[in-house]
């Protein structure tokens, strides 16, 4: 019995010995990685712009715009003047009005100072612009003095403009009203501002073979400052007392501030607009 008894006991420590113990492998170190965080974009700081300060300009009237003007294209209406017998004067003054003293779109992007249209048979550069129809068509220039040429040829080539070289070439009155007369213009008044035009800057001089010399007046520099005034740029049809009354203002208010001889205005003109009362 206790024989059995220790076969048994001898049997099961051998049996224990022989069991392999399962070994878990082991795992590799985890390498701590690190992270790159994604820099966050520093906000901008936002430049505030500098408060304007009081500067100086230089500042044209009217009458230095039109001086500069006519230093410029007065020569060439004088020349043009002896070649095709259109007086200088006329030549100028329409030069002024159509085309706001040079400043009007038709002069600036086309060079076309007198607003003559396409009509048939022009095959130059074209302008589209409103005038007393929606997008009509405007002939274009390379060069203003070639607008001046073309302007002296369209008068004298015209059978309906022959009666106006009959008349005498100093009579720059009798010029005006004839042009209205042929046609040229659909503005009732448009005699009554050539002649103001030629009247008021004394126009009539170029109309004598002599050089006119223009002694142009030193822009004055003016500081700016706040104003409750408008501008207006006086467009096709407008009068002043149409200006005024959308304004409600006087007509005698424009005129007295921007210093007018009378009724007269022209296209592309930039009127000052005082406050209403």
């Amino acid at each position: 019995m206790l024989k059995n008894t220790f076969f048994i006991l001898f049997s099961c420590f051998l049996f224990s010995c022989s069991v392999t113990k399962t070994v878990r492998p082991k795992q590799a170190p985890v390498e701590s990685k690190t992270v790159e965080k994604t820099p966050v974009a520093k906000k901008k700081e936002v430049v505030k712009a500098t408060p304007k300060k009081t500067v100086n300009r230089v500042k044209l009237t009217q009458a230095q715009k039109v001086q500069a003007y006519l230093a410029q294209f007065g020569p060439i209406a004088q020349a043009e003047m002896k070649m095709y017998k259109i007086p200088a004067s006329i030549t100028l003054a329409q030069g002024i009005l159509e085309s706001g003293t040079g400043a009007g779109r038709l002069a600036v992007e086309g060079n076309n100072h007198f607003g003559i249209k396409c009509h048939r048979g022009w095959n130059g550069g074209r302008i589209y612009h409103d005038d007393d129809e929606k997008g009509e068509c405007f002939r274009t220039y390379s060069d203003p003095a070639e607008s001046y040429r073309d302007h002296s040829v369209f008068l004298s080539g015209r059978p309906r403009y022959a009666f106006l070289f009959k008349l005498n070439k100093k009579d720059y009155k009798a010029w005006a009203r004839g042009l209205k007369k042929a046609g040229y213009a659909t503005d009732p008044k448009y005699p009554k501002k050539i002649i103001s035009i030629i009247e008021r800057y004394k126009l009539y001089k170029y109309d004598s073979k002599k050089e006119v010399t223009v002694n142009l007046e030193e822009p004055k520099k003016t500081i700016l400052k706040k104003s409750n005034n408008k501008t207006h740029i006086v467009s096709l049809g407008d009068t002043l007392y149409s200006i005024a009354r959308a304004y409600r203002i006087s007509v005698q208010d424009i005129i007295k501030e921007n210093n007018l001889d009378d009724n007269t205005i022209f296209k592309g003109q930039e009127l000052i607009i005082p406050k209403s009362k």
